[in-house]
């Protein structure tokens, strides 16, 4: 299974902020959404940032409330893992235990196309688990 194959199941979409940007107008976009994590892209698409909950759970919580009126470029972790289209879900699954993070921009000719979360791998993990147990069950009975 890979990263497309994943993103063409459960879509391109992906929500961007520009790093000028404030936290506030960040937080409200995470909050409205409902996302863990937003990625701040440059005009053309390029990633230049990753703003995730925990970021503004750590400012906010070390400096206070006076930081929403920050720029999301000033918080936002700027060195950003990223993936292809062509990887697999161990590789993700690899990326994201090693970096101890839950969101992976994927890029494409160094554009943003989509973004993998650790709930859409293991969404794909299971479903294959279950398709390799049927196919055992299935193997099992006809033997």
């Amino acid at each position: 299974m890979t990263v497309r194959t994943i993103l063409e199941e459960k879509g391109f979409d992906v929500q961007t902020i520009a790093p000028e940007a404030t936290l506030r107008e960040a937080t409200e976009l995470l909050a409205a959404k409902r996302i863990g994590a937003i990625v701040v892209t440059d005009p053309e698409r390029r990633v230049v940032g990753i703003l995730s909950e925990r970021d503004v759970v750590r400012v906010v919580g070390l400096d206070g409330p006076g930081r929403f009126d920050d720029t999301v470029a000033s918080v936002m972790t700027s060195r950003v893992v990223t993936c292809e289209g062509n990887e697999t879900v161990h590789q993700i699954m690899e990326h994201m235990t090693a970096g101890r993070f839950r969101h992976l921009p994927v890029v494409q000719g160094g554009k943003l196309i989509g973004i993998i979360s650790i709930g859409d791998v293991v969404k794909q993990r299971l479903a294959e688990m279950e398709r390799e147990s049927h196919a055992m069950r299935e193997y099992i009975l006809s033997a």
